[in-house]
């Protein structure tokens, strides 16, 4: 397994003064920093997942503007709950040292009503370093990411589709 290195988030939260609910993922994977942008893995299900609840077409993968117009057109923020860590490639278990992301950047200009944690790292890490700062709850939905196995794409869609849509009402 590779050594632990202190790595700083890289690139911003998508949002504008029109979203209405955040969604938070923990931290980005290797090949997402490598790509500079949220869920780069091309196996993780995240934007299939958007884009089936949201009634669009999925992004290419590589289509950071296509991404970021998606979610704001559905009045969706997306970021990390952690700004830098020390990590081990792309394990969410392995995050240690963390250095919350500075979520009131976001709460200051968007009226954020939800919060949504993709995956329980997410939402642990969200009820330990952000709830005290938003002072809301979130809704900690199935990982879209690849390790979580155990739930079919069918299955995150609806299981997302149901807390996303009512969040959105």
């Amino acid at each position: 397994m590779a050594d632990y290195q202190r790595i700083s988030h890289g690139f911003s939260p998508v949002f504008d003064e029109r979203s209405r609910v955040l969604v938070l993922g923990s931290f980005p994977s290797a090949l997402s920093r490598e790509n500079s942008f949220y869920y780069g893995n091309p196996r993780n299900r995240f934007w299939r997942v958007m884009a089936a609840v949201l009634g669009e077409s999925a992004p290419a993968l590589g289509d950071i503007d296509a991404k970021r117009a998606l979610l704001l057109r559905h009045r969706i923020a997306l970021w990390d709950v952690i700004e830098s860590c020390d990590v081990r490639g792309s394990s969410d278990a392995s995050i240690r040292n963390v250095v919350p992301a500075d979520v009131a950047r976001i709460t200051r200009v968007a009226p954020i009503e939800a919060v949504l944690c993709n995956g329980s790292t997410a939402g642990r890490l969200y009820c330990r370093w952000l709830e005290p700062v938003t002072g809301m709850q979130a809704e900690v939905l199935p990982s879209t990411s690849p390790a979580n196995a155990a739930w079919s794409l069918e299955r995150l869609t609806e299981r997302w589709r149901a807390v996303l849509l009512a969040s959105l009402a």
